[in-house]
């Protein structure tokens, strides 16, 4: 007999009615593949069939495969455009929807070279796909962004933690494509971040622009084994790439600090809700004590605030829920700057309601008035793998802003956030290579390094092995970049040091000293090469293999590929074979939600490190 499966592929309607008739349940039924009989019958692009799956069987639209496509995601892999056209327009579902890897509906038409549909899907979102852009925007650790204009430039900054330089400044020209310029602090005398466990140290920063100056201001966080946990820093520069001055401290406890200038008067915002407080003329001192301006729409974890002026209003911006899957953007506004502020009718603005989209945790957002008058928010957002693993951490998306009758502010009309989204009106920028600041913005290490620690020679990078291991604080000079994909492979080549027993030197993928996997290079006896996994209190040390006697000064290729939450680590040895070193199926230890010991909302890095113990050592890589 003809199963339902069969019957959708030969597209023989009436058995597939006659089936469904004698057994409703079957709908729900996934081929060997895992996907749904539904997804199957999209996919042939048969009107018909998907007309009698929407509306006469008990298949729901809201379902999925197992990379989070949906049905029309299915259809346009037939290139129907009729199918698709019902699929949209009387079943809702969107050409822009993303799936696990942020592909659209859209995008598969094009691919595939349908052009038919996707005209018609260029029709239906008011844009050809060469004027949108994906979210994010900034892929990796770019958490909590703001944003400042100054005339046709943006300048944007985000959280960097424990990580040094401190604070990356951030520029574009069509708000699509960014840059590094600077950092608000590079003096590692002035960073504090010695001490400073992972997940600590500069969190939420804020920019703004006044009278021809750059205001940066964050919280500094400290550890949690004394009485103060939280204090506020404020740099200024007339420069946005810096140098930035001194940081003032501001001792008023709380996150997430924007400053509002008015009128030659300065105010700092803080949670918890919105705090304000006035500073004086340069911003380097608290002048006023703290008052509550509003607590927020939803009231749980309210923090991030900014106020915007405009059309007579003080518009103030929340995010509330935590940092988590109920994160979301409110706004109040108020005809004084002290208030009483009037929660939005619409709150709140920007949240994602859909639990298995591909982009979550959408909050913290600050506005943004471009020259040409269109409005657009900058927000954090996390993309999840696995079972809820944020490996990437919390990055950057832009979405736009409308303003209602009424002059209420809502984001991306209310529909959560956008995978594919029209691009502003602003020339294209393509930003040139990031500019050699004395330190190259794409690289990073926990913690100020030694001086003299890390060197960038015109042979590669010499690194001064730590005294201390990757699982101490006290570890120095481990260089890192930022995880911005799932899937990747990152290899160095290690001139293999003359090592005494105990240092090592490899590539490691790093999330904070409690947490990391490496490859390593080693000695006690004799030279062998190891992976290492080091998670919370647990070490767990995959076979060893032995290298030549004689391997000091050689080359040795270290690599690995990523899938996900897969780690493959391989090496090879100057004019030997490739050789595998490990393969571990599941780093999830690696992401924000692996293990719960100390903060954890930062994101997965990769690079390289050297450990020398009591001895000296310099590995070049």
């Amino acid at each position: 007999m003809i199963t339902l499966k069969d019957a959708i592929y030969l597209e023989k309607i009436d058995e597939v009615k006659r089936i469904l008739e004698e057994n409703p349940p079957l709908i729900d039924e996934v081929d060997e593949d895992g996907v749904l009989m539904a997804l199957l019958a999209a996919k042939t692009g048969n009107l018909n069939l998907v007309r009698y799956i929407v509306e006469y069987s008990r298949a729901s639209m809201n379902i999925t495969d197992k990379n989070q496509k949906n049905m029309l995601h299915y259809a346009a892999m037939s290139g129907n455009v009729a199918t698709c056209k019902y699929l949209v327009e009387r079943v809702g579902l969107s050409p822009l929807s993303g799936d696990i890897n942020l592909l659209t509906p859209y995008e598969i038409a094009h691919e595939n070279k349908f052009f038919d549909l996707e005209e018609y899907f260029q029709e239906e979102t008011g844009a050809p796909l060469e004027k949108m852009y994906h979210n994010p925007i900034r892929t990796g650790m770019y958490p909590d962004p703001s944003i400042v204009r100054v005339g046709e430039d943006y300048y944007m900054v985000n959280s960097s933690f424990i990580y040094y330089p401190c604070i990356p400044v951030s520029t574009s020209k069509d708000l699509i494509h960014w840059k590094i310029i600077g950092y608000a602090i590079t003096n590692p005398e002035w960073a504090g971040l010695q001490h400073l466990e992972g997940g600590r140290g500069y969190w939420a920063p804020d920019i703004s622009y006044y009278k021809g100056r750059f205001y940066i201001t964050a919280t500094y966080r400290l550890n949690d084994d004394g009485t103060v946990y939280r204090k506020q820093i404020v740099v200024s520069s007339d420069k946005p790439e810096g140098p930035y001055s001194k940081p003032a401290v501001i001792d008023e406890d709380g996150i997430d600090p924007s400053i509002f200038h008015e009128n030659g008067r300065h105010y700092m915002l803080l949670n918890r809700g919105a705090r304000i407080l006035e500073l004086n003329e340069d911003c380097t001192k608290q002048i006023s004590e703290a008052e509550l301006l509003y607590y927020g729409d939803q009231k749980r974890a309210p923090e991030g605030p900014h106020l915007l002026k405009k059309d007579g209003y003080y518009y103030l911006f929340l995010a509330e829920g935590g940092t988590g899957a109920g994160h979301r953007i409110s706004v109040a506004r108020s005809k004084t700057l002290m208030g009483n502020y009037e929660p939005c009718p619409y709150n709140p603005i920007m949240r994602q309601m859909d639990e298995g989209a591909a982009i979550q945790r959408c909050g913290h957002g600050k506005p943004v008035c471009t020259q040409n008058g269109e409005w657009y928010m900058v927000y954090l957002c996390g993309r999840m793998i696995g079972d809820g693993y944020s490996m990437l951490g919390r990055e950057t998306a832009l979405d736009p802003i409308s303003w209602t009758a009424d002059g209420w502010p809502v984001v991306n009309g209310l529909k959560g956030p956008s995978v594919l989204q029209k691009k502003p009106d602003l020339p294209v920028w393509m930003p040139e290579e990031e500019p050699d600041i004395g330190w190259n913005p794409k690289w990073m290490t926990p913690r100020a390094p030694e001086p003299e620690g890390i060197r960038f020679l015109s042979s590669g990078i010499r690194i001064k092995g730590s005294r201390f291991p990757l699982r101490d604080v006290a570890a120095k000079n481990i260089l890192l970049q930022r995880q911005t994909s799932f899937c990747f492979t990152a290899e160095t080549e290690l001139v293999i040091p003359g090592l005494t027993g105990g240092q090592e030197a490899g590539l490691v993928c790093y999330y904070d000293e409690n947490t990391w996997v490496c490859l390593a290079v080693c000695r006690e006896n004799s030279y062998y090469i190891q992976v290492k996994e080091h998670i919370g209190d647990k070490d767990v040390l995959h076979e060893r293999q032995m290298l030549p006697c004689d391997c000091s000064g050689k080359k040795i290729s270290l690599k690995v590929e990523t899938e996900y939450l897969k780690r493959r680590f391989t090496y090879r040895l100057q004019g030997e074979e490739k050789h595998k070193a490990a393969e571990i199926a599941n780093v999830y230890y690696l992401c924000d939600e692996g293990i719960h010991m100390g903060k954890r909302f930062t994101g997965a890095m990769t690079g390289i490190y050297a450990v020398a113990g009591e001895h000296k050592l310099y590995a070049d890589f």
